[in-house]
């Protein structure tokens, strides 16, 4: 009975001498060019918080310069080339995390936005609020609250083509993100007397 050997091109090493297949090359060469077109499209300050090195850098930077449609696509080949030297798989995790952590931020900013609402309609998500936050300030959200409804019932009768006013509303979203805040810090330095 003969071993057969099954011989696909989307074999990932070439049986013969232990080497990854040209397949496979090719697909690590692609994946480091799109990584590449991804740091094409970072600021400047992104960039620099990333392992790179000087003339990977400076070769994106330049990308990012390039005006021409040509020019600029043979500049992200070569940033793509440059990058076979560079930590990719760090590169790759902190793009990730960058772009988690952003998703991460939104809902946060969704649900402060949703939680505001619900203060101006009834008063018993203040008390929902104090229950959760207990060293907040009862008297200041109380103004806010106060003043963020009068807000909205003047730009309730405002006539077509009147900007309406948003002052105490965006105060009262900027003091629920400051809870929030200061409360994750609360808590991040009681994890951290913990650990001591």
């Amino acid at each position: 009975m003969r071993n057969e050997i099954p011989e696909t091109e989307d074999d990932e090493f070439d049986p013969y001498d232990g080497r990854p297949s040209k397949s496979q090359i090719k697909r690590e060469m692609h994946a480091l060019l799109d990584l590449g077109k991804e740091l094409v499209e970072l600021s400047p300050e992104r960039l620099k918080q990333l392992p790179l090195s000087e003339r990977l850098y400076e070769a994106i930077r330049l990308a990012q310069r390039t005006p021409s449609r040509e020019g600029l696509r043979r500049q992200v080949h070569y940033v793509g080339k440059l990058m076979r030297d560079a930590p990719a798989d760090e590169i790759r995790t902190q793009l990730e995390t960058w772009k988690h952590g952003s998703r991460e931020q939104t809902q946060s900013m969704h649900r402060l936005e949703s939680l505001r609402d619900k203060l101006l309609k009834d008063d018993q998500s203040l008390t929902t609020l104090l229950e959760k936050y207990p060293h907040a300030d009862i008297q200041q959200l109380r103004t806010l609250i106060r003043a963020g409804r009068k807000e909205l019932t003047a730009n309730a009768e405002l006539r077509p083509g009147q900007e309406p006013q948003r002052k105490h509303y965006r105060a009262l979203f900027q003091a629920l993100k400051s809870l929030q805040e200061q409360s994750a810090q609360d808590t991040q330095t009681d994890t951290n007397s913990e650990d001591i």
